[in-house]
């Protein structure tokens, strides 16, 4: 499949997975989002912000056919193995597994969709209300949502104008998120 996937030697498909994956993370885990932006720093807070980024990434490459979709599904692909044996190292037992799956897929494609609205109408408020209930729904207020709303934008932004070329060779120009 990877052979097919990038017309390359299945090494570098795999190191190209591995680069944008490890790229994906890296954004999702800045210290600021847990430190100044009061997002949980526990498993399900670190889920939504790889889901963020993964929706980042995912929503840069939507429409685009050939290297690029194949990439885009390899990617998902990829985020999904990890939420898997990420609740495995957490001591979810192999019957538990699936279900638990089944639960996260349906709530990180429910927040595609509530986040692509939301970007594409250019409604910031929707956006920060959005990233409420998802990132904080034990809150009715989250102050920060608009901070990390600002991020979004900012973020989907630079992987716009990023060359797919530049990504397909593995490289993701997320913005470095910053204290208000």
């Amino acid at each position: 499949m990877f052979q097919r996937l990038f017309r390359r030697e299945p090494k570098a498909n795999r190191a190209i997975t591995e680069a944008l994956y490890g790229q994906i993370v890296a954004a999702a885990r800045q210290p600021v989002f847990y430190s100044h932006w009061n997002v949980p720093d526990t498993p399900l807070g670190r889920f939504e912000m790889v889901s963020l980024h993964m929706f980042l990434f995912q929503h840069r490459l939507r429409g685009l056919d050939g290297v690029e979709g194949e990439i885009a599904q390899v990617l998902i692909d990829e985020f999904f193995m990890d939420v898997d044996h990420s609740l495995r190292e957490l001591g979810i037992s192999d019957v538990g597994v699936p279900k638990r799956m089944k639960k996260l897929a349906k709530m990180f494609y429910g927040r595609t969709a509530a986040y692509t609205e939301a970007l594409d109408a250019g409604d910031r408020d929707a956006l920060a209300a959005a990233l409420t209930r998802n990132v904080r729904p034990d809150v009715a207020e989250w102050p920060q949502a608009a901070a990390l709303g600002d991020y979004v934008v900012e973020a989907s932004a630079r992987l716009a104008a990023q060359d797919t070329a530049a990504i397909a060779a593995g490289r993701l120009d997320f913005p470095l998120a910053r204290a208000a």
